[in-house]
């Protein structure tokens, strides 16, 4: 099966990018372990601002679960939009006691001489 790549297409969703999908598990590593500012860099993510921050934390405590690491089946169903000059991007989340939850993390996804560029957006249930 061929990777994904990022398709321009602003009529329909498409998988996640290939080339994404390791700075995509590094956030959610970090939110996994709390570090929703991430605190430890990652590579190709903006600053998260601090309203979005406190956001993330208090709507993953509100929900109640745990989040865990990024299964490889999460690909399946997390998906990305071209909107004009950027990906609109969400991911599914899993939790420990429910795996596949309804919480998504959401974002901007742009490509700055061919490395992808995220910017972290809200957690939430759409």
């Amino acid at each position: 099966m061929d990777e994904p790549n990022a398709i321009k297409d602003e009529n329909a969703t498409h998988p996640i990018a290939a080339s994404w999908r390791p700075l995509l598990r590094e956030v959610v590593h970090a939110f996994v372990e709390q570090d929703y500012e991430l605190s430890r860099k990652v590579k190709g993510v903006n600053s998260v601002e601090s309203d979005i921050v406190e956001h993330n934390r208090n709507y993953v405590k509100e929900y109640g679960e745990v989040l865990i690491e990024l299964p490889n089946k999460s690909w399946e169903s997390s998906c990305a939009q071209w909107m004009e000059g950027h990906w609109d991007v969400l991911v599914d989340l899993y939790t420990k006691d429910e795996g596949l939850s309804d919480l998504v993390l959401t974002g901007k996804m742009i490509e700055v001489n061919g490395e992808p560029q995220f910017t972290v957006g809200l957690i939430y249930v759409p």
